[in-house]
C-alpha cells in the first residue's frame, strides 16, 4: 500500500495495523473526528483542502467512535484533534478547529 494519500484526498483508516502502517513514514497529518461533531464538520473542508494541496503530505482520518482504542492510546480527549507524525514519531498536535495556515505551518516545519 502507498503511504502518499491517493488523489490528494484523507485516507479514512479501516485497521490499527493501516494506522500503524500509514504512520511510519513521511509526514502524517492525522484528523481525529467523529460524525456527531459539529466542529470536526466544521474543519473537515480545511482537511481536504490540505490533502489536495500538499503533496508529499499523508492525511490520515480516524474516527473516534470506530476506533476509540487508537484515540485512547493518542491520548485523544477532545475533538477534532490533529496529530501530526514525523518519519512515525508524534510531532505536533492542534486540538479544536484550526486555520488551514495554521495546519501547513506545522507541515512545513516538519519538512
Amino acid at each position: 500500500m502507498s503511504s502518499q494519500t491517493p488523489a490528494g484526498e484523507p485516507i479514512h483508516i479501516e485497521s490499527e495495523d493501516q494506522f500503524t502502517e500509514l504512520t511510519s513514514e513521511g509526514i502524517v497529518l492525522v484528523d481525529y473526528h467523529a460524525d456527531w461533531c459539529g466542529p470536526c464538520k466544521m474543519l473537515e473542508p480545511t482537511i481536504e483542502e490540505v490533502a489536495a494541496e500538499v503533496d508529499d503530505l499523508t492525511v490520515l482520518k480516524v474516527d473516534v467512535d470506530e476506533f476509540q482504542g487508537l484515540a485512547g492510546e493518542a491520548g485523544v480527549r477532545g475533538i477534532p484533534a490533529l496529530q501530526f507524525f514525523a518519519d512515525g514519531e508524534e510531532a505536533e498536535r492542534l486540538v479544536g478547529v484550526q486555520e488551514k495556515e495554521d495546519i501547513l505551518r506545522v507541515v512545513e516545519s516538519l519538512r
